[in-house]
Formats: structure tokens, sequence, C-alpha cells
């Protein structure tokens, strides 16, 4: 996602108060790949309930993303683009799908917070995404396995 002048505008004042966190940004994004999804994701992290998320790594690669690294600070967007929050990566793992645990599961935050839940739901995400690419889905794709920490909150404007 391409930083706008609100983004720039949150992390400029965010680092005046936190410059130790000044050369840790990573990026600004949105979750999911529409903005009924995005929306509801937020909501959870805001909520304290999500503290983790999952990405493809493969296809992270393809679009030229940086992948998450701990420490890492992202800005994270409503489905309108207008940054809400800043989150702190704590710990970043690489893994095969079908060897994430019930305890990542559970810090998705997402559904029942099961493992069965999240395997069902993120094949269905995973599949949708990689089909843009001409990448049929693989219970042996790289999956990045992200917790992270709310640091700060902004109201929507």
């Amino acid at each position: 996602m391409t930083d706008t002048p609100a983004v720039e505008a949150y992390w400029s004042t965010y680092i005046k108060a936190h410059p130790e966190a000044a050369e840790l940004y990573d990026s600004a994004w949105s979750f999911g790949d529409n903005p009924r999804l995005a929306n509801e994701l937020l909501e959870l992290v805001l909520k304290g309930i999500k503290t983790g998320t999952a990405s493809d790594y493969d296809l992270n690669e393809i679009r030229g993303l940086t992948q998450p690294f701990a420490h890492g600070h992202s800005i994270l967007l409503d489905a309108s683009g207008e940054p809400r929050a800043i989150i702190e990566t704590i710990k970043v793992e690489v893994i095969p799908f079908d060897e994430v645990t019930a305890e990542f599961a559970y810090s998705e935050g997402e559904d029942d917070r099961s493992l069965e839940s999240w395997r069902y739901n993120h094949e269905l995400y995973f599949t949708r995404e990689r089909k843009a690419y001409d990448k049929p889905f693989d219970l042996q794709m790289k999956v990045v396995c992200e917790n992270f920490q709310i640091v700060d909150i902004r109201q929507p404007q």
C-alpha cells in the first residue's frame, strides 16, 4: 500500500513522541481483500482480540512487499485507507500452512478462534489471492505468521 499524506503525518507525529521507532517503520496496510474484511479485522485489533495475522510468503515476494520483521512498526488502515493504529511486530515465523498451530489461530481472533476454522477460512482466502497469480493453494505453502501488539490508536478523522 502506498503511503499517503495522512499516513506520513500519522507516522511523523508518532515518532516525535517515540524517536526510538524512527528506523522501525515497516509499511501501511489494511487487512483482507475487501472493505468489509478490512474493517472487521481492524475492529478486532482495536478491541484487543486480534494479535496475530497471516500472509502468503510467496505472494508477498511476488508483490515486492516487505516481509514483517521483529520490532517493525506498521500502520493499520481502515477500508477507506485512513490510518487507525500502529502495531509493533513481536514475533514472526514462516511455516507451512499445515503446520500453523492452534495457538497462532487463536491469536488471529477470527470466527470461533479454532485451528479448524482458521484453516478453513484461510484456505478460502489464500485460494482467492493466489488465483490472480495462477498459483494453486498448497498445504505446504509458506505462511508468514506474525504476532503484534498495538502501540498507538488514532481516532477516525
